[in-house]
């Protein structure tokens, strides 16, 4: 069986190069979402935590991107029985 799973490292990697591309810092992208602090986004860059689907939502809006192309999905086969 073909499980996809969602690459949170890779997916970091897409968020931090989509950024730049867009010229925005840390900084704005907490700005826009309303963040006292940044940490959830340096989260997001680093892998270790995932932007909510409403943050996804504004995050491909913000970046002129669709949420897949910020998500990167990989698989693995797991054998039954």
């Amino acid at each position: 069986m073909v499980i996809p799973f969602i690459d949170t490292v890779a997916t970091g990697r897409n968020i931090d190069r989509l950024r730049i591309a867009a010229g925005l810092s840390v900084r704005d992208m907490q700005n826009v979402f309303g963040f006292a602090t940044p940490q959830a986004i340096y989260k997001w860059i680093h892998g270790t935590s995932m932007p909510t689907i409403d943050n996804l939502v504004i995050l491909a809006a913000m970046l002129g991107v669709t949420m897949d192309d910020i998500v990167v999905v990989d698989t693995y086969v797991r054998k039954c029985g």
